[in-house]
């Protein structure tokens, strides 16, 4: 009798509790590895944003930005940058949504995956189907439901949430990153005229 109470008791807890689902689909380096299969290193750069900084990509993105800084990947092989990446966070109807962005050398999007979803409804952002809408996208496009994006009919805040975030990343990239990046490759192209 003791074993059915605990039961009954347990699942009356479990009823009342609000129901969560903590999906974690990768580690960072997992992650990592995935996205730069072919590449020597990974490193990263964090990016501080100074106040005209802050103030430029909040006029461009629509809205505060809440992180003081940024942490790009950065894949290389003999020297060479084989793309980005950014994990971020975005928020979702009541909790974060993890993810992450890789990006070309140029900022344009090869690929789009969730890393954590923390929602109990709305995963299907998840889908093959609707992550590969961001693939080729960059900062020139509108990256927005209802513009270029579809939304997921039952994730409507979920699929805005992964447009906010992947606009962020290729602004951020395109902004901060791609800026560093012309600068270093034209002083090695000066230091070593003739290579690429």
């Amino acid at each position: 009798m003791k074993i059915v109470f605990n039961f009954i008791f347990c699942s009356v807890l479990l009823a009342a509790a609000p129901v969560r689902a903590d999906g974690v689909y990768f580690s960072t380096r997992d992650l990592l590895a995935d996205f730069f299969r072919s590449s020597e290193s990974v490193t990263y750069k964090k990016i501080e944003l100074n106040a005209a900084d802050k103030t430029r990509l909040e006029r461009r993105l629509g809205y505060s930005l809440a992180r003081p800084s940024y942490t790009f990947f950065v894949a290389q092989t003999a020297g060479r940058v084989d793309g980005y990446a950014l994990i971020d966070e975005e928020q979702g109807e009541h909790l974060p949504i993890t993810f992450a962005v890789k990006l070309t050398p140029a900022g344009v999007v090869e690929r789009q995956e969730i890393v954590i979803y923390r929602e109990a409804r709305g995963d299907e952002v998840r889908d093959a189907r609707f992550r590969k809408q961001f693939v080729g996208k960059s900062a020139r496009d509108p990256i927005a439901v209802d513009r270029d994006i579809d939304s997921i009919s039952g994730a409507t805040i979920s699929s805005r949430a992964m447009a906010a975030g992947v606009k962020r990343a290729v602004v951020l990239f395109d902004e901060l990153v791609k800026p560093v990046a012309a600068a270093t490759a034209s002083a090695a192209t000066a230091r070593h005229p003739g290579t690429f």
